[in-house]
């Protein structure tokens, strides 16, 4: 992407947080739920009963026209020091993650194990991140959040990718959060300020992949 796009997405991604954030009392349904039909959003998914009762759910979804065998490496190589997060990188960048989103398969990140780490930054700054805790092939990832400090498994939230493969040959992508925090005021509201940035990126990464997936290249 050329610096002018870059600063141009970059600035889009900062109003689009700003807006979500003052809009998000009204608009919470609306974001948990983007892209996502009804079915898909109470359909049960790999990965949920690892947090049976979650105090934060969303089902987000995008339609990608290819076949699951061609979106799945996209999904396997992400990550900060991989593939990248597909988002906005200039966004994430201005807080130190130093995520730079790849445009073509990475043959070297094509090898996701049980264990390993999805991060959203470098790990010596201790940034937060994932950790994977299953493998369908060509079907589903499900991770569970990873402590920026104990660099352990948080199992109360878990983030999930699941390829849906309809009868028109067409692939949904879902992505499901599931967070039960600890209660408390202060964790209350620090997630729900979490959960409309968590949009604003997310949907811009379904995005990314989707157009990647079928051109072959990154656009806006």
């Amino acid at each position: 992407m050329k610096t002018a796009e870059f600063r141009t997405s970059t600035l889009r991604g900062v109003l689009e947080v700003g807006v979500v954030l003052l809009t998000a009392p009204v608009s919470r349904l609306w974001f948990n739920h983007w892209g996502a039909t009804k079915e898909e959003c109470v359909e049960a998914l790999p990965g949920d009963d690892s947090v049976p009762s979650p105090k934060l759910q969303y089902t987000r979804a995008i339609s990608i026209n290819a076949p699951a065998a061609s979106i799945w490496p996209w999904l396997i190589q992400m990550g900060q020091g991989r593939g990248g997060l597909y988002s906005y990188d200039g966004l994430e960048n201005l807080i130190g993650c130093n995520i730079h989103s790849a445009d073509c398969i990475l043959q070297e990140y094509q090898d996701l194990k049980i264990g390993d780490h999805v991060l959203f930054g470098p790990a010596e700054n201790k940034f937060p991140g994932q950790i994977v805790a299953g493998i369908q092939p060509e079907r589903a990832i499900i991770m569970y959040g990873l402590d920026p400090v104990t660099r352990q498994a948080e199992k109360s939230a878990t983030w999930v990718f699941v390829l849906d493969e309809h009868a028109d040959d067409t692939i949904r992508l879902l992505v499901r959060g599931r967070n039960d925090y600890s209660p408390g005021l202060a964790n209350h509201i620090l997630w729900h300020i979490v959960e409309p940035i968590t949009f604003v990126m997310e949907r811009r990464m379904l995005r990314g992949i989707k157009s990647r997936v079928e051109n072959g290249r990154f656009q806006n």
